[in-house]
């Protein structure tokens, strides 16, 4: 039997935000009221990922420009991890570096080899204020340091480089969801 409620059961999916968007680009602000809007946010986020089968989103992904992620993503060794991260800062990454397939929900059907250390700790506060810390291996890990980037105002594009980048960089101006003129 399951206790309390699904995640994001009661959330509006919202539209996601596509790379040009400004907002992609900008560092999120911390969130100072934990309170009923905020958990809103968090199920809105949660259904949203959800609704476009993403393992995690980042707040500015549906325009809210503050530090609030969610993710529902599996490691290395298929264990899930189901949870959202308020105010989030990266405080360890370590471990082997491995570039692999890296895709997002705001680069709709891309995806390149991105570089991402194979372990990540990740400390913030759940949405009723509640410290909290996350520790993550292979994809999980993967998954954490993408979402921290989106609050940074960076996507994995920012990360690709060389002939990879060249070929992402193609591949974006290509896609049928690139606004004209706006900033890959």
């Amino acid at each position: 039997m399951r206790h309390g409620s699904i995640p994001g059961a009661r959330g509006r999916v919202r539209p996601l935000t596509l790379l040009g968007d400004p907002i992609l680009h900008q560092p999120c602000e911390d969130v100072t009221a934990f309170g009923p809007e905020l958990a809103t946010l968090v199920e809105d986020l949660f259904a949203t990922m959800y609704a476009s089968q993403g393992v995690g989103l980042a707040a500015n992904q549906v325009g809210e420009p503050l530090r609030v992620f969610v993710y529902d993503c599996p490691d290395d060794e298929d264990v899930r991890h189901l949870g959202h991260v308020v105010n989030p800062r990266l405080v360890e990454a370590d471990g082997v570096v491995l570039r692999g397939p890296e895709g997002c929900l705001s680069l709709p059907g891309l995806e390149a080899g991105t570089e991402r250390h194979d372990h990540a700790v990740v400390e913030g506060f759940t949405v009723t204020g509640d410290p909290v810390t996350v520790h993550g291996t292979g994809f999980f890990a993967r998954c954490l340091q993408h979402e921290l980037d989106h609050l940074e105002g960076r996507v994995y594009a920012d990360r690709v480089k060389g002939w990879r980048h060249r070929k992402l960089m193609r591949q974006i101006n290509r896609a049928p969801w690139r606004r004209e003129g706006a900033r890959p």
